[in-house]
């Protein structure tokens, strides 16, 4: 795949960009080491003043970022814009709470003497190098909500971003570049995927975090458990959205539209499997589909737009054919379902909404990444979590309801890195991220977050030395 900014929503190609060679790779991998013997010994003050230099000019630039955001992944603008003030909310947050986050753990003074110390305590160390492997979705946010954690534990950061938004990727390096961090603590390699396994086996890189589909991340996974390096996962998702008798149903159907349609459809934590209680089934999905048609389909530097144009011609393609393969197999379209009239240019497709879903259907089993909502009717909570959990992912995971045991039932139950009750998933950075079975493994954000990429060192020191 060629290194390029092309444009989704008219198929211009705007610029490209050739890859980096074996020498450039060699001189940023070095660079990245040399950092870390330096910068790994600077203060949490020091650290965080960088970061919030960063995100004061990111905040300047939020306009700017977010037109090359949109321009190069198709988002709408103000979703964007959006992504960009989440990034700077981020920044602060870890750069006012990485000092409390990874203090030093003291063990009860018990377990000390038990252990035959006078003191013990657990120590947080970084650890060097980490490679991240990013996808275009949120092209932004997901670097974000590596490289601030990671570099306030004093590691070092390369960047792989994906190959159609490399604009943003260089935007990226040059505002860790302003905001003053030293030479080599956060560099962009502009290469393609199949020069990631280099870099992951060079010794000087300690670890790997991907973000992105489930074939990348067991590539990623294979070359970092040959080479014994810590990776974190965050892959595909395909999250329910239960809704029980006691929801309120106008929250309920309005909230599923934006969780449907965030981003293009084109996010891991999108809900993209609706399981409705028999008993509002009808009154749930009249209003879900009445919504999802009434969105605005169209440029996405407009701010009238809800739904801008997929990303590539190639995610069109499987949206697509996922969808031709259910009404194949008998689903039927209650809205959308096509390419909308009037955008041959582009890559659009319509918010769509589908109903008679069975396990027939690819799209029970397979990640529908774009405006596509697959609707099922069920009896009860069993049935319910029956069908949440019958998914090779586990991201996260909605629940409406009103009745407090629905909530005990389903928090207990269902297979998901999140349970998210009367409200939509979305990631904070307070909060720990990441998922189970094939979704991946390890978690971003939080204090969990910022530990994945520490060496938790034991102090155990003797009484009387």
């Amino acid at each position: 795949m060629p290194i390029a900014t092309v444009n989704p929503a008219t198929g211009e190609t705007l610029r490209t960009f050739d890859p980096l060679d074996a020498a450039g790779v060699e001189r940023r991998v070095a660079a990245a080491d040399a950092a870390f013997r330096r910068y790994r010994t600077t203060s949490f003050a020091e650290r965080a003043a960088l970061l919030r230099h960063a995100a004061d000019l990111l905040e300047q630039d939020e306009e700017s970022v977010a037109r090359v955001v949109t321009t190069e992944m198709g988002k709408p603008l103000a979703a964007a814009r959006a992504e960009a003030a989440k990034c700077v909310k981020a920044m602060r947050w870890y750069a006012a709470n990485a000092e409390r986050l990874l203090a030093d753990e003291h063990p009860d003074e018990a377990d000390v003497r038990d252990a035959g110390a006078a003191t013990a305590r657990v120590h947080y160390r970084p650890l060097g190098p980490v490679l991240a492997v990013m996808p275009w979705n949120f092209p932004l946010w997901q670097v974000v909500r590596f490289a601030a954690p990671a570099l306030m534990a004093g590691n070092t950061g390369l960047l792989k971003h994906a190959s159609n938004v490399p604009q943003t990727a260089l935007y990226l390096e040059d505002l860790f570049r302003r905001a003053g961090y030293p030479e080599g603590v956060f560099q962009t390699l502009l290469i393609g995927s199949d020069a990631v396994e280099g870099v992951l086996r060079d010794p000087r890189v300690a670890a790997a975090t991907l973000t992105g589909s489930e074939g990348a991340g067991r590539s990623v996974a294979s070359v970092a458990g040959d080479e014994v390096k810590k990776t974190v996962l965050e892959l595909g998702g395909s999250d329910p959205y239960i809704v029980m008798p006691s929801a309120d149903l106008e929250r309920a159907a309005a909230t599923a539209v934006t969780a449907r349609a965030q981003n293009n459809g084109q996010s891991c934590i999108a809900a993209k499997r609706f399981i409705v209680h028999a008993d509002v089934y009808d009154a749930f999905t009249d209003r879900f589909t009445a919504g999802m048609a009434a969105l605005t389909v169209g440029d996405p530097m407009a701010d009238s737009t809800d739904v801008g144009p997929l990303a590539s011609e190639r995610g069109r393609a499987d949206l697509e054919e996922l969808v031709d393969d259910a009404v194949a197999r008998g689903a039927t379209v209650r809205c959308g379902g096509a390419r909308p009239d009037g955008l041959e240019r582009g890559w659009y497709y319509a918010p769509t909404v589908l109903t008679g879903v069975t396990p027939a259907m690819r799209i029970h089993r397979e990640e529908a990444f774009g405006p596509v909502a697959a609707v099922y009717r069920v009896s009860g909570r069993d049935e319910a979590v029956e069908l949440a959990n019958d998914s090779p992912f586990g991201l996260s995971s909605n629940v409406w309801t009103r009745d407090d045991s629905d909530v005990e039932h389903f928090v207990r139950d269902l297979e998901a890195g999140g349970v998210y009750v009367n409200g939509m998933t979305a990631s904070h950075p307070a909060l720990p991220f990441g998922g189970v079975k094939r979704s991946g493994y390890g978690r971003e954000l939080s204090g969990h977050g910022i530990r994945e990429f520490c060496n938790a060192t034991t102090v155990w020191r003797a009484a009387g030395s």
